[in-house]
């Protein structure tokens, strides 16, 4: 079982993807802020590691970054997953090392879609 760390500030929004990626059949763990998501990358070794943008005490642009440049964490595949859809927030997150940049809102289906692929490549 894939285990995925997910970094929300907003519970609902959180609580609503662990949930999905949890039905999915993903061990998840829950972080609200970038900083709790490195420390919990750290311990729980994910295989894919999900940020909101914008979030108290660390953003997900900080925590990307953070964790690419952390020889233990660096091959971990990171998507952010933000409302923040213009071009150039997308780029930044490129840009701080991300895999992958979901634009909130999106169905289920595309979550889990986008989620396997980034999987597979990884396992590929």
């Amino acid at each position: 079982m894939a285990k995925i760390v997910i970094a929300e500030d907003e519970t609902d929004v959180r609580e609503m993807i662990a949930f999905m990626l949890r039905f999915a059949g993903y061990e998840v763990f829950e972080a609200d802020n970038g900083q709790t998501a490195c420390e919990l990358s750290k311990t729980k070794q994910p295989d894919l590691i999900l940020l909101d943008v914008r979030m108290p005490v660390m953003t997900g642009y900080d925590a990307c970054r953070i964790i690419k440049n952390d020889p233990e964490l660096s091959k971990i595949p990171v998507a952010f997953v933000s409302a923040k859809g213009l071009e150039n927030e997308i780029a930044m997150g490129y840009a701080s090392g991300a895999d992958d940049y979901i634009v909130k809102p999106f169905t289920i289906d595309q979550l889990l879609n986008r989620v396997n692929a980034i999987l597979n490549k990884k396992s590929g």
